[in-house]
């Protein structure tokens, strides 16, 4: 088994930062009226800007495919040109067709002018993670010398007004059934676009910080809890998911079959207290030392999660003193699976880490509740 480097992070994202005033410019007016829910759900989630890969009058500027190549093409240098390229992993929860495969399209935005292995992972927040781990092991095992893992989204095209305007007319929903309009429209002053990816060597890169990949781990909560957040289907009485595939399709617009949504409910009662459980699990069988982490990355969807995961993380005995802490949320948003590569990249470039410190990486996915962790050593 090799040893696997990170040995070079790379972002992108779309157009010019969107400030929270400007959000309905780009988003759109559902019915031609402002949003009710927007103002507290800003105020609950602490983002005041993001990227969207969208014009002011809501036109589409890049494809998810678009955004996710340009953040591979950053990884390109002379010490790893794209003909080096062996292997190209792929985790987004929007990607812009359900067939071809996300990745499939990327290696076709790339112009490698070549055949090389390519995975998708598909998901919420932690397909990212799935994909990192895809090409970690396949480094790990010698079957490539070197792996480039993207996590990314663009939400935006799925959040602007006309995919509400139909449910906003269908019986009114907004006045006379509130809850059910808010867990489509919650989402919307969420979501951000963008993407980061990863260059996975089986060395070190010299005069310059790569990080070694000790270990990744997966957790799910599938067998315990029923679905949180979910599209292309909707929640049952019994809390089942009906497929859209089963609905006719003059349902698809009247329930918005194909919106996402989230059970906040659901959400605030599990997404941190599960987080906590899957850390100590990994701590416990790594046995690892709390105290010897030096850097803490926790993909948190909203400001409002922010103290209650360091709550819990203390109740299960991982106290990390805010210092520790790296968060970007308030000024790139919530960008689901390309979340973590994005604060990674941003640390990783920023000049502060030293030879020697363990940089821990926690995802959580609220889909049906799955987790998971990464350990980092600089080197």
């Amino acid at each position: 088994m090799n040893d696997v480097f990170i040995t070079k992070a790379s972002t992108y994202l779309p157009n010019e930062p969107v400030s929270n005033d400007d959000m309905e410019t780009y988003l759109g007016l559902v019915n031609d009226t402002p949003s009710k829910a927007r103002a507290l759900i800003l105020r609950n989630n602490k983002i005041r800007t993001r990227y969207y890969a969208l014009d002011k009058n809501g036109k589409p500027t890049h494809t998810n495919a678009q955004i996710t190549a340009k953040a591979v093409e950053g990884l390109f240098d002379e010490n790893f040109k794209k003909e080096d390229m062996q292997l190209l992993s792929c985790g987004t929860t929007s990607a812009d067709q359900i067939q071809p495969s996300h990745a499939s399209m990327v290696h076709g935005e790339l112009n490698l002018g070549k055949s090389i292995e390519i995975n998708t992972s598909t998901g919420l927040c932690n397909s990212g993670m799935n994909a990192f781990n895809y090409a970690f092991l396949s480094v790990k095992a010698g079957v490539k010398q070197n792996a480039v893992c993207v996590g990314s989204e663009r939400f935006s095209a799925w959040m602007t007004a006309d995919k509400f305007n139909h449910e906003a007319e269908n019986l009114k929903l907004l006045e006379e059934r509130p809850i059910i309009a808010f867990k489509r429209e919650f989402l919307r002053w969420m979501l951000s676009d963008g993407a980061g990816a990863f260059l996975l060597e089986n060395k070190p890169r010299e005069n310059s910080i790569s990080l070694k990949v000790e270990f990744i781990d997966f957790y799910s909560y599938a067998h315990e809890i029923e679905a949180c957040m979910y599209s292309g289907c909707e929640k049952q009485e019994d809390g089942s998911l009906q497929s859209w595939a089963d609905y006719p399709s003059d349902e698809w617009l009247k329930q918005s079959i194909f919106a996402l949504k989230q059970d906040t409910k659901l959400l605030d009662q599990y997404i941190l207290v599960k987080g906590a459980e899957s850390l100590r699990a990994s701590f416990d069988k790594h046995q690892l030392d709390p105290e010897k982490i030096d850097h803490v990355l926790a993909h948190i969807s909203s400001g409002y999660f922010k103290e209650g995961l360091k709550e819990e993380f203390a109740k299960k005995g991982m106290d990390f003193p805010w210092e520790k802490w790296y968060y970007n949320l308030s000024e790139v948003g919530n960008i689901g699976a390309g979340s973590i590569f994005i604060a990674l990249e941003e640390l990783m470039n920023s000049g502060t880490l030293k030879k020697g410190e363990k940089v821990l990486l926690c995802v959580p996915e609220s889909g049906r509740f799955a987790y998971s962790c990464a350990l980092l050593t600089v080197c």
